[in-house]
């Protein structure tokens, strides 16, 4: 076995050099910086899941502050065609919500979530915000809309005038309205059921995506809080409002959080607030001295 002298240097070529330079370097960057960006190609990383293949693709794809086709066309619960534009009110934010009327357990879960969140924001449906739910299901009618529309209402406790808005429309309308959110639905013929995600999509008056809210539950806060945001701060009390800026919604956990920052800006306001009462307090003081001495 051969071995190098003590203390001797040991010189490797130029192009060994650069290479282990190279490695090293790779081994460092961050994962977008690498050859394709780090990403592993969907139809490899599905095919090497456990994902069921009636659910590969399903996913969301977050498309925040891109505006929805409000030109598409869908129809109404009474069987009218009408645009997506004609049932999004223009001064206040909207609930979107994507499912289908045949849908076993999931889409039932979401708007029962959805519902029991309506009812406990303190914000008046109509007056602060107003909701549209789309199926995805071409086949669904305008009766299934009716009746879950008065079905929803109902377990509310509000009349069927109240602007939740339920449409059905052509295959064609549908993808156009889930391709923008970035809703992305399979259908497995052999079950003839649709796999999708559990989500509800907040809109702003303008029509473009504010937020997105996942699960089968929705905290009343979020749901809120996700609402006065969308809406510029023109709905909810001024509390509200503070909130706002004390809170900031954390992508990674996907729920509105305690924001420092916000926190310490709005206290030195107030701070500021006082000071300045404290000051005008004491310098009316000092000008009715002057005027009575």
């Amino acid at each position: 076995m051969s071995s190098f002298p003590p203390h001797a240097s040991v010189r490797f070529p130029p192009a060994l050099r650069l290479a282990v330079a190279l490695l090293a370097l790779g081994a460092t960057l961050p994962a977008f910086a690498l050859p394709g960006g780090g990403r592993t190609p969907r139809a490899i990383v599905e095919a090497q899941s456990d994902t069921p293949p009636a659910l590969r693709g399903v996913e969301v794809e977050e498309h925040l502050g891109e505006l929805v086709p409000t030109e598409t066309r869908f129809t109404d619960a009474l069987g009218n065609e009408v645009r997506l534009g004609d049932v999004l009110p223009k001064d206040k934010p909207t609930l979107l919500t994507l499912v289908y009327y045949q849908c076993p357990m999931l889409c039932n879960l979401v708007l029962n979530g959805q519902v029991s969140a309506m009812r406990e924001l303190g914000l008046e449906l109509g007056k602060d915000y107003e909701s549209v739910t789309v199926s995805i299901d071409p086949k669904d009618t305008a009766a299934q809309s009716l009746d879950r529309r008065r079905r929803h209402l109902q377990a509310m406790g509000k009349p069927e005038t109240a602007p939740w808005h339920f449409l059905t429309g052509s295959e064609q309308s549908i993808h156009k309205l889930a391709e923008s959110v970035g809703f992305k639905y399979t259908y497995d013929e052999s079950t003839k059921q649709y796999g999708h995600a559990a989500v509800v999509h907040v809109l702003t008056p303008e029509g473009s995506i504010s937020r997105y809210l996942y699960g089968t539950s929705f905290p009343p806060s979020d749901m809120k809080m996700a609402l006065v945001e969308a809406s510029h701060g023109k709905i909810g009390t001024s509390f509200d409002r503070v909130l706002m800026t004390c809170f900031k919604y954390d992508t990674t956990t996907r729920r509105y959080g305690f924001y420092i920052f916000g926190f310490i800006r709005v206290g030195g306001l107030m701070v500021f607030g006082a000071l300045s009462t404290m000051l005008i307090y004491f310098w009316r003081r000092e000008l009715k001295k002057g005027a009575t001495a």
